[in-house]
């Protein structure tokens, strides 16, 4: 029998998710650290995932709550819910954990947890990127991957449209 839970443990508060990390540092493990809306996944953020879960022992993704989503993107996002979007991400076998943020931006998250990796995928530079300068300074890494061209959740709702 197949266990269907499993992803449901590992949507995590900040203050949990600290705690853990605190474990898998005791342990010398690594971990990457990833964020965005992922309102409605696709083969972009699959990758974008995937490239980020290559970068360390565990991976840790970050969503914008509901009411972020809407101070970011517009009062008719997001698409699917917070807790939706956390169910999908954690029901991805190299996501190892998914953590909600209110604030616009993850800096307060990444400031919590220092990853030993931040990964942001799309055409930022070094110096665009929330918490990079924290992560630098904590002597971890930034690496930013590619964007897949062709897709974005802005392009599959204007697709949905027409």
């Amino acid at each position: 029998m197949k266990n269907i839970d499993f992803a449901a443990k590992k949507i995590y508060s900040l203050e949990k998710m600290a705690q853990i990390v605190s474990t898998w540092k005791l342990k010398s493990k690594t971990f990457a650290f990833t964020n965005g809306c992922f309102d409605i996944l696709h083969a972009g953020h699959i990758l974008s995932i995937n490239d980020a879960a290559k970068t360390a022992d565990y991976l840790i993704v970050a969503i914008n709550s509901d009411q972020s989503v809407k101070r970011l993107k517009g009062e008719k996002r997001p698409i699917n819910n917070e807790q939706d979007r956390a169910s999908l991400l954690a029901n991805l076998l190299v996501v190892d954990a998914v953590v909600i943020f209110e604030e616009d931006t993850p800096l307060k998250t990444i400031s919590a947890l220092l990853p030993d990796v931040l990964v942001k995928g799309g055409d930022y530079t070094i110096e665009q990127i929330v918490g990079a300068k924290e992560v630098l300074a904590n002597g971890g890494n930034v690496i930013i991957n590619p964007i897949l061209e062709g897709y974005s959740t802005t392009n599959t709702i204007q697709k949905i449209k027409s």
